[in-house]
């Protein structure tokens, strides 16, 4: 038994249900269950119709992103987020290079680093060094004035909580940044890259070793180890290459608004709806979500 679910941002509501009777007699499915009203609604399915992506494609030209899935072991006991463009909406380092005066440069190599045009490690590295002699002081002006958490972040991580989940960020990021927005959001831990810092100031150095694609793999297999769950019962959301490895072991991994690379490896794509949308994929209505 699969589940299908439409969904789009709850901010823009645009999903009709007569679209969503459309194709729930089109493909034969179940009675459609809504868990917002506009916003998100599911049907199951027995198989896997065969023009999926052709309708996947269509609707994302109507704003509305699809999502089949099997009905089995979709809501999760664990949810492993990276921190830069999915659960905030900025690139941290970019925002700091910004602040530094190179913010251009930095930001173009991010995007080649997130779209897996070249490699993660050598990309941090050549980031950080641009940020040497930058005053550490600098990234609590950044947290403040910078950085906005993805719509929905709290709700997500509050609602699976509520449930009895546990709730990892894991960033290629840096502490300095992870360890705010996890008290913030109310994640249970944090693991991510930290500066080297000398007399206030950032030397241009990462500390050793640097926490990149396969550290996210080693978090997913140690706290799922450590919490006595199978990778299958966990929710990995990510939008950049180094996420990829997470994403493609976790028992559902969600491309977020994700480089066209990454859409092409991942099967669970969301590219309209905000992080609300990982719960409505595990089967919550709007009216169960924590406050």
């Amino acid at each position: 038994m699969y589940i299908a679910t439409l969904l789009t941002a709850p901010a823009t509501p645009a999903l009709e249900p007569a679209l969503v009777e459309s194709l729930r007699n089109a493909w034969g499915g179940g009675d459609a269950v809504w868990l917002m009203p506009d916003v998100a609604a599911e049907f199951a399915l027995t198989a896997e119709p065969d023009n999926l992506w052709d309708v996947w494609r269509d609707l994302q030209g109507m704003g509305i992103d699809l999502v089949l899935q099997p009905a089995e072991g979709r809501r999760k006991k664990m949810l492993l987020a990276d921190m830069d463009s999915t659960m905030i909406q900025q690139e941290c380092i970019d925002e700091l290079a910004d602040a530094a005066g190179v913010g251009a440069h930095v930001a173009q190599i991010t995007a080649r680093a997130m779209n897996g045009e070249i490699g993660f490690e050598g990309a941090l590295r050549e980031r950080v060094g641009l940020l040497k002699g930058l005053d550490f002081a600098v990234i609590d002006t950044v947290l403040r004035d910078r950085i906005t958490h993805m719509p929905g972040g709290q709700i997500l991580v509050a609602t699976m909580k509520a449930h009895g989940a546990y709730a990892a960020l894991v960033s290629g990021g840096f502490t300095s940044f992870t360890e705010a927005v996890a008290a913030t959001l109310g994640f249970d831990e944090n693991r991510a890259n930290r500066f080297v810092v000398e007399d206030g100031k950032l030397t241009g150095q990462v500390e050793q070793p640097i926490l990149g694609r396969e550290a996210k793999v080693e978090a997913l297999e140690q706290i799922t180890a450590r919490l006595g769950i199978a990778e299958a019962d966990v929710l990995a959301v990510g939008d950049g290459a180094n996420d990829l490895g997470m994403l493609t072991r976790a028992g559902t991994g969600v491309a977020l608004h994700a480089k066209p690379a990454v859409q092409e490896q991942v099967q669970v794509r969301v590219n309209h709806g905000d992080l609300t949308a990982l719960l409505f994929l595990q089967g919550y209505s709007a009216d169960a979500f924590a406050p």
